[in-house]
Order: C-alpha cells, then structure tokens, then sequence
C-alpha cells in the first residue's frame, strides 16, 4: 500500500509505503485547536518510512503528557501536516485529512477523551482512552 498526500496548496508533499502503527482520533486542547474546534484523526508511521517534499515550518511545545512536540505545518497555506516528540523520535504522526485518500486508514481508539467537550461526537465502536495512551515501541 502506498499512501500520499500533502497540504493543501501543494507546497508540501509526502508519501510512505508503510502501514501505520496506530491510528487514533485524539482530542487534547491543543488538537481541538488544530482541528478549529473537533479532535484531529491522526495515523503513528515510522518515521523513516516517511518520505517528505518540501519543508515544513515548525512549532516546538510541551504538551499535556509533558513530551516535547515538534508540530509541522505548511508555511504558505497553513495546513497541519505532522507532529513527533523528542520523547520518541523514532515515530512520526500524519494527520490523516492530509491523505490524498483518508479512507487508507481508520481510527482505531479515541485518546484524550476526558478533554473532549459536552457536543463531541465520539464513535461508541471504538475504544476510548481518557488521557494519554501507553508509547509506541
């Protein structure tokens, strides 16, 4: 399986043959910001099965869990592309509405749900976490 996509200007591109190993739907504050208000749908490659065209800018912040994130986003359009931590550098998350096709992967849990407001929509199939899961390997 191939997975592409990019931002949505097209001035980032990126591309992996790889399956991920994780795909959550995760509502910390910071991606209901990035989301403009909704959890964001994220997919954990290995980060050198990553292929990336173009340079990204870069937000570094602690987040919540206490690791030290790099979030990556499009400097001309703004899109959220990927984030990683200091923590496991080995790892790199996708946001999954940058797919070229988002149907490539599902969300197999809901993270950080004890964030998630009131209104949210949390699919009652799939399994929730109230906060942050256990790392990768």
């Amino acid at each position: 399986m191939k997975i592409t996509g990019g931002c949505l200007c097209g001035a980032i591109r990126f591309e992996t043959g790889a399956s991920p190993l994780a795909s959550r739907i995760c509502w910390c504050r910071v991606c209901q910001y990035i989301g403009a208000g909704s959890g964001s749908v994220n997919a954990v490659f290995p980060r050198d099965a990553v292929r990336i065209g173009g340079t990204p800018r870069e937000y570094v912040s602690i987040a919540a869990s206490g690791n030290r994130m790099h979030r990556q986003f499009c400097g001309e359009c703004g899109t959220p592309l990927f984030n990683h931590a200091d923590e496991r550098a080995h790892l790199l998350v996708v946001r999954v509405g940058t797919f070229d096709d988002p149907e490539w992967v599902r969300p197999q849990a809901t993270i950080w749900t004890d964030s998630a407001p009131t209104w949210s929509c949390l699919d009652p199939e799939l399994p929730r976490v109230p906060r942050q899961p256990p790392p990768l390997d």
